[in-house]
């Protein structure tokens, strides 16, 4: 026993070299300091599996192949530079975002709004159908139901056609059968888990998730949202009632970005590197400026965090924000702060219950203070609110996968599509006009009547913010 102790406290020194030079925060650095050296039985499993907030084994395969200083990423550049619009060729809010995203704002496309399951999957399905050449599809959650046996029946024809077929899942998300898996492979189709649990180094880093959702046909046209593949996104779960979701179709040159993120991740996921298979997008479609906007614990800097912030910073007359998961970082919260004390429309939507007591009881904890200043805070009442979405002011409007959460911010690989486009910011918000009316809006008297212990047990699930 005494040598389980040494070795214990041996790797909790240890481990604590590796916190004091790598975890984010101050607070956070002292936290897991203290408890490694306290309590290392305990502290350094947690910390291995919970502590890290970068993806090494992907930021090492991203600086082998930098998509900055590929070849593939100047092609980009030389070819779609006509459709980069002027706004997008100045120093401020746009080159900002691209620096993030690593790719330009892209003119010319075609955007659908896609509201709820049965929209979205029947666009998705009829795009695979329209497919000739190739279909990328990627998901957090695939189960083996209805709709999931659709979407393997439609890839495995299309495979027999002679398409060249690629699915990506996330490997802790997804919980189909390996007869599913068996059949999409028999029919030539390639499936690929993304692990990242992969290499001895990344073996704890069961924290991290690919929250991805992409579905690409022929380069030429794009899905991305909130949907995942299960009965329940279709309202079909008597158990979560009817699930209120947003997925939005692109057609134009920015699908390109869909591409890269999909294939970056299928390159960590399989060792293939497939950047030669880029499938360039089809000429101008439409009058829609988009910028695609991956993000994940592989960036330099925690993306989707600057995005929000970004967004609500450059707000001037409303930014209207709905997640299903409202755990924000101080950086997010003090952007709302200050756009709310600047006199803009600042409303945040999420479901009256989401699926996690914990997160519920965590945003608690937010929304007392943002409703004491001023900020609209409303309840979704019509089932599970799920839609990751926003609009500023009335010519920009975004479709994500990203949660307001911290999970989201630094944990999980996500995607945004930001649409510079009056006509379809001014869809967006009637959608979230038609949501609020399905809501109800939080007040400080209802706030202020919660009894202690739930008062105390919010706080308490504020600890975990940042893993929730």
């Amino acid at each position: 026993m005494a040598i389980v102790l040494l070795v214990a406290q041996v790797l909790g020194v240890l481990s604590s070299l590796h916190a004091l030079m790598s975890v984010r925060t101050a607070q956070g650095t002292i936290a897991w300091i203290v408890s490694l050296n306290a309590l290392p039985i305990v502290a350094v499993p947690a910390y291995w599996v919970f502590g890290r907030s970068k993806f090494a084994g992907y930021v090492i395969r991203r600086q082998s192949r930098d998509l900055a200083a590929d070849p593939h990423a100047r092609a980009v550049a030389e070819r779609l530079a006509p459709l980069v619009p002027e706004f997008a060729r100045e120093p401020g809010v746009a080159l900002a975002g691209q620096r993030l995203a690593r790719l330009p704002y892209l003119g010319g496309n075609e955007v659908e709004l896609l509201i709820d399951g049965e929209a979205t999957f029947r666009s998705l399905l009829a795009g695979i159908e329209r497919a000739r050449k190739h279909v990328l599809v990627q998901f957090y959650i695939v189960h083996d139901d209805a709709l999931g046996r659709e979407l393997r029946d439609r890839l495995v024809a299309k495979a027999r056609e002679g398409v060249a077929v690629r699915f990506l899942y996330d490997e802790v998300g997804s919980d189909f059968s390996r007869a599913y898996r068996n059949s999409l492979a028999a029919a030539g189709v390639q499936v690929t888990p993304f692990g990242t649990t992969r290499g001895f180094g990344n073996r704890f880093q069961i924290n991290f998730r690919n929250h991805r959702k992409i579905v690409v046909v022929d380069g030429a046209e794009g899905w991305v949202g909130g949907h995942n593949v299960g009965d329940e996104y279709l309202g079909r779960d008597p158990k979560v009632g009817p699930w209120r979701d947003t997925h939005l179709r692109i057609a134009g040159p920015a699908v390109l970005g869909l591409q890269l993120s999909f294939l970056e991740d299928w390159s960590w996921a399989s060792d293939q590197l497939l950047f030669d298979d880029l499938a360039w997008p089809s000429d101008s479609r439409g009058d829609s400026t988009v910028l695609v906007l991956p993000s994940g614990p592989a960036d330099r800097l925690e993306t989707a965090s600057l995005m929000y912030q970004q967004a609500i910073q450059n707000a001037e007359r409303r930014i209207w924000i709905a997640s299903p998961y409202f755990v924000p970082d101080s950086g997010a919260l003090g952007a709302l702060y200050l756009s709310a004390l600047r006199g803009v429309d600042v409303r945040i939507l999420i479901p009256d219950h989401s699926d996690s007591r914990l997160v519920d009881a965590a945003a608690e904890s937010f929304i007392d203070p943002l409703v004491a200043s001023g900020i609209r805070v409303y309840r979704y009442q019509g089932g599970f609110l799920h839609s990751k979405h926003f609009v500023v002011d009335d010519n920009a409007a975004a479709v994500s996968t990203a949660n307001f959460d911290n999970r989201s911010f630094r944990l999980n690989f996500e995607i945004t599509a930001i649409v510079v486009d009056h006509g379809f910011a001014a869809e967006v918000a009637a959608m979230f006009e038609r949501d609020l009316a399905n809501s109800h809006e939080v007040t400080r008297k209802e706030l202020a009547a919660r009894s202690f212990g739930r008062r105390a047990f919010s706080r308490a699930a504020l600890l975990l913010s940042p893993v929730l």
